[in-house]
């Protein structure tokens, strides 16, 4: 595996996984994926202050360089490209809107995150050209627009999705994981099983409500808590046929996000 600032010109057609580093295994699921794809696996590292709206969380941001390395090649990446600000906006910053998805759930909390967001992923489609684009589920508000943006640019580029990797206890992985504590981890459980929950339920609003006891946790601060339509990412209703349950919220001052599809058919009420 090489690391590079600079990524060079490839021969062979590429599978790139964009990360902001502090990898964990579920960034190593989606280098395996991406391995399956293609011979070339490119794992980005950059740190995108566009799509940070508090400074403080641009500072508090996990870094672990030594072990992305490891991990990285452990898992098949063959270029670890560790770009430099001034590489990937070298002139005035053109910022690609995310629209009015952009601005519901995450981005009521995180105005101009998914503006950042979408803006870096397309510098990063433009400077690697990629075959494959590897994205997980767990981020799937970015996923989705993601998604529109690669539509809508009319992008040949393939956006492969992978799924969420949770650990034995059902705590979906995150770099930020890294900065809660032992019972921090314990209390982020209501997560996840909150989650469950509501996609064992018969119905949407039985769905709703069932997600809505994540409230009574003493140790979590819920943002929002919603059963979605993944074809249109609106509010489910009796035409949606894929729904999914996403939540945000709180603990011990770290943010967590998380989602899940739901397993049975729902009944429209």
């Amino acid at each position: 595996m090489r690391e590079v600032e600079v990524l060079p010109d490839l021969s062979r057609p590429c599978a790139l996984v964009p990360t902001m580093g502090a990898l964990h295994a579920g960034h190593q699921s989606l280098i395996r994926r991406a391995r399956e794809l293609a011979d070339e696996v490119v794992v980005s590292v950059f740190v995108n202050p566009l799509q940070f709206e508090d400074r403080e969380d641009l500072a508090r941001y996990p870094s672990a360089p030594k072990q992305d390395n490891q991990l990285a090649m452990q898992a098949g990446a063959t270029i670890l490209w560790k770009p430099s600000y001034e590489s990937i906006y070298p002139g005035e910053i053109k910022t690609l809107s995310s629209g009015e998805i952009g601005n519901r759930f995450e981005g009521i909390h995180r105005p101009g995150h998914f503006d950042g967001v979408l803006t870096v992923v397309n510098r990063l489609f433009e400077l690697s050209r990629p075959k494959y684009a590897i994205f997980g589920e767990k981020d799937f508000q970015q996923l989705f627009l993601i998604k529109q943006m690669a539509a809508k640019l009319d992008s040949e580029i393939n956006i492969i999705t992978a799924p969420t990797i949770r650990d034995s206890s059902g705590l979906a992985l995150s770099s930020r994981n890294i900065r809660l504590s032992q019972q921090a981890l314990k209390d982020a459980l209501v997560i996840s099983r909150t989650l469950r929950a509501a996609s064992n339920e018969s119905s949407i609003k039985d769905a709703r409500q069932a997600l809505m006891q994540v409230e009574s946790e003493a140790s979590f601060t819920l943002d929002y808590a919603e059963i979605i339509d993944e074809e249109s990412f609106q509010v489910a209703d009796e035409s949606s046929v894929k729904t999914r349950a996403i939540i945000a919220g709180w603990i011990e001052g770290v943010r967590l996000i998380d989602n899940m599809a739901m397993q049975k058919s729902l009944v429209r009420v």
